[in-house]
């Protein structure tokens, strides 16, 4: 019985991987050219070899299922299954991930962001506040920097403009 549902659940995931992958095809096909694109990659291209490339694995998964093949349960190398699920830990981690939704577009993203990795840091057990608050606004600056000058995506600078 055990198995039976096993095989279930994994046709339940080929026939997701399927599902975006019509998805992801269909979407592609409905983006328009862009003037002025250079060589044979425009916008679709992406789109399309994702697309393809779900559908591919939906269908050799689907294959390999029906063929009697079976993942093997995950047996971790420092997880102890025993145990359940750490609740503590996820809440606070989506807790820092919607603090981050919510203030990226109030504060902007060095703040957002550093709140993200405060969070984060805190959140996966590191009790290093100070040292984490530092490396937090570290980060978030630099990645604004980078993604502002050096792949010209302008990130919401917020409370900071005029600063940064």
């Amino acid at each position: 019985m055990a198995a039976v549902k096993q095989g279930r659940s994994e046709l339940g995931v080929a026939l997701l991987l399927l599902i975006l992958g019509g998805w992801a095809l269909i979407d592609a096909t409905q983006l328009a050219a862009v003037e002025g694109a250079r060589g044979p990659v425009g916008p679709k291209t992406v789109p399309i070899a994702v697309g393809i490339l779900l559908v591919v694995s939906a269908v050799l998964l689907a294959a390999d299922i029906l063929r009697g093949g079976r993942g093997e349960q995950e047996a971790g190398e420092d997880v102890d299954l025993s145990h359940g699920s750490d609740w503590k830990t996820l809440g606070l981690l989506v807790a820092a991930f919607v603090a981050n939704v919510l203030l990226i577009d109030r504060l902007g993203w060095p703040v957002s962001g550093a709140v993200l990795f405060f969070g984060t840091t805190f959140a996966l057990g590191s009790r290093h506040l100070i040292r984490n608050a530092i490396l937090s606004v570290a980060l978030s600056v630099s990645t604004w920097y980078l993604f502002n000058l050096g792949l010209g995506i302008a990130l919401p600078v917020g409370i900071l403009k005029g600063i940064l």
